[in-house]
């Protein structure tokens, strides 16, 4: 009886077969297990849109497909597909590291199950699991990667709009939000038990954006204090910092 390969390429000894190779075809084996377990691979799909099958090697460790780490190289001027076997049960750490704004599509050979696609911006990393699920149509899982310690990234970037997910943003006193070139624009200060706040609300076509003042007390007043001998205006005009002087200052400007 001969021996038979799993889909990664690992050999299957039948009894009694490769008498005096038995031994060189084990480490052979043992080379692939390691290889499968954290060996690493950079492989170019340059070139316009095509599909790259990664290749299989049954009993070497050639097979570019039993590698836990593929890093995807080159220039590309296309979106590209890479493949492996409908059989393959594993899971990857993805690279890419092509250069060119096109998307790299890691998916199953055939069938339709889901598969695992770098946007043409995303020059990133990716853990996915090839679940050989379904014998026609399986599933590559995306693994999401979370951010372990945000702490230990000092220039944070977005790649999209914050949903902040029905959760608040907390400032810490004396803290706020600064413009694209660093300058402070916006700067918060704390006190202790607040109970009252201001409520921003935008408006429809034909209506007026507002500034609220909300909270747990019956009556609130807006206190708007400027620094030393500035002057609160509306619409650049002045206004004194009584009631009725406030008044006046809007009828007669």
């Amino acid at each position: 009886m001969a021996s038979t390969f799993t889909p990664l390429g690992v050999e299957l000894q039948a009894t009694g077969e490769n008498a005096g190779t038995w031994g060189t075809k084990t480490n052979t084996n043992l080379q692939i297990i390691e290889q499968i377990s954290g060996g690493y691979i950079a492989k170019s799909i340059a070139g316009g849109a095509q599909t790259t099958a990664l290749s299989v090697s049954d009993g070497s460790t050639g097979a570019e497909l039993s590698h836990r780490m593929i890093e995807f190289t080159g220039t590309i001027s296309g979106n590209q597909i890479v493949t492996i076997p409908i059989d393959v049960q594993t899971f990857y750490f993805l690279r890419n590291s092509t250069s060119g704004a096109h998307t790299v599509q890691f998916k199953y050979a055939s069938g339709s199950g889901d598969s695992f696609t770098f946007s043409a911006t995303d020059k990133g990393d990716a853990i996915v699991f090839a679940t050989a699920n379904d014998g026609t149509n399986p599933d590559i899982d995306t693994i999401a990667l979370g951010i372990s310690n945000i702490v230990e990234d000092t220039t944070p970037q977005l790649g999209g709009n914050l949903d902040t997910n029905s959760f608040m943003i907390d400032f810490d006193d004396d803290h706020g939000i600064r413009d694209e070139n660093g300058n402070e624009q916006l700067q918060f200060q704390t006190t202790a038990s607040a109970v009252n706040h201001f409520d921003i609300t935008n408006a429809a076509t034909g209506n007026n954006p507002s500034i609220t003042a909300v909270g747990d007390d019956s009556n609130i007043s807006i206190n708007l204090i400027p620094k030393g001998t500035g002057e609160v205006q509306a619409n650049g005009v002045g206004l004194a910092t009584t009631g009725k002087a406030i008044a006046m200052a809007i009828v007669f400007g």
